[in-house]
């Protein structure tokens, strides 16, 4: 009986294959640009509805009982970590230049003309005249922000009219479309490999590179991030910050191991309950909800991503194009569906918002397992940093439990 492979192996196959193909038959490396363009076309094609669904599904399901004080802290604790997240992401890639190396201006004929943004035009253009014209023009802001507002208005509605089904229809909807990108991930490895042989066919094994200091800087950021949290709880919650360390070390080391947060949750609530001393009423809310409402990891990806291809295409992005692209990436965060490939979906999402060529993501498929593991871990351990800090406010953290000799 024969083995599957998973998505992340069949994709890392398609990056080897790509470049291979690209170094030594680069004349018909080029012709498959068109089926790279196909893949690249399908992937976008249901993103606008994904969004706007997830988002919506993510903040109706509030109940209503969660929109309390505490709730809303809970809220507030995620979007201040993420954007922090997305912006440290942004700055570390600033500081260390992780795109710098390679021009990649070549693979379009021409150069990308820089988009000039000023900061009212860019809180102005978060808002939506015509939402179906943002659905139709895949203005991906304007989408997350009328999404945040029905998701509120849906879970107002939901508590008037508990036995009404459009609930469950937006669910039904959204698992609908997450098949279509399914589907669509089927054909993820042939289409990366097409998009990795026609780029390799350009511009030669130099793009290898700066991929690999991309992933240095990523981890580096991730780990600074992760330190500079531990701080922020050892000095506010009054914990050892090497014990916080070792009584969450089973769901850091889950969270590597699976890249899954969705896999690690019940090992980190067990966790947080037992080992960290925080109460069942704020890991029952804020873990769970953590789960839609909270990644910093992802936003910090998308972040420290975009300014890489943006490097790599030779584009200096002002203070005001910064900013905007870290409430971008903190919003698109929200919709970071479980489906096969997510990394790659989000910059699908996020890369064309910046001005910035799609197939530039295929390059990155060849370190998604790596930068997967990253993701995950500052996605789980951020969760439970939220939570401390929730806990502290209202004074429900166990300082027995987390003290407790055994870890």
């Amino acid at each position: 009986m024969t083995k599957k492979f998973s998505m992340i192996t069949q994709i890392l196959i398609a990056v080897v294959l790509g470049l291979a193909f690209g170094l030594f038959i680069p004349e018909w490396a080029h012709y498959l640009k068109i089926i790279g363009d196909i893949f690249l076309k399908l992937m976008q094609m249901a993103i606008p509805v994904l969004v706007l669904g997830q988002i919506i599904q993510a903040v109706g399901s509030i109940k209503p009982k969660e929109l309390t004080s505490l709730g809303i802290r809970t809220v507030i604790v995620f979007g201040v970590s993420s954007l922090l997240a997305a912006s440290w992401g942004i700055f570390i890639a600033v500081l260390f230049n992780p795109g710098y190396g390679v021009d990649m201006t070549a693979s379009l004929g021409q150069g990308i003309k820089e988009q000039e943004i000023s900061l009212s035009q860019t809180i102005s253009d978060f808002f939506s005249k015509n939402i179906f014209a943002s659905l139709a023009e895949g203005s991906i802001i304007q989408i997350i922000v009328f999404a945040l507002f029905f998701g509120l208005a849906l879970s107002k509605f939901m508590q008037k009219k508990p036995t009404s089904s459009l609930f469950q229809i937006i669910v039904d909807f959204n698992e609908v479309i997450i098949n279509i990108i399914y589907y669509v991930m089927i054909f993820a490895p042939i289409g990366i490999f097409s998009l990795i042989a026609s780029t390799i066919s350009e511009l030669g094994i130099k793009i290898i590179l700066p991929l690999m200091k991309y992933l240095l800087v990523y981890g580096l950021s991730t780990f600074l991030f992760l330190g500079l949290w531990i701080i922020v709880i050892a000095l506010y919650g009054k914990l050892n910050p090497w014990r916080l360390v070792l009584n969450m070390k089973n769901m850091s080391v889950m969270a590597l191991a699976t890249t899954s947060s969705a896999i690690t949750l019940p090992i980190a609530m067990e966790e947080s309950r037992h080992k960290l001393g925080l109460s069942n009423r704020i890991t029952n809310l804020v873990l769970p909800l953590g789960m839609s409402l909270n990644s910093n990891g992802s936003a910090m990806h998308m972040a420290i991503t975009v300014m890489t291809i943006a490097q790599m295409y030779q584009m200096d992005f002002s203070i005001e194009k910064m900013f905007y692209l870290a409430i971008t990436a903190t919003f698109v965060s929200l919709a970071n569906a479980v489906v096969p490939g997510a990394g790659l979906v989000s910059l699908a999402i996020i890369v064309p918002q910046m001005g910035l060529p799609i197939e530039s993501i295929a390059i990155f498929a060849g370190v998604e397992w790596f930068v997967g593991m990253l993701r995950t871990i500052l996605n789980v351990n951020s969760d439970v940093y939220s939570a401390i800090v929730v806990a502290k406010s209202v004074n429900e953290i166990d300082y027995g439990i987390f003290n407790q000799t055994k870890s």
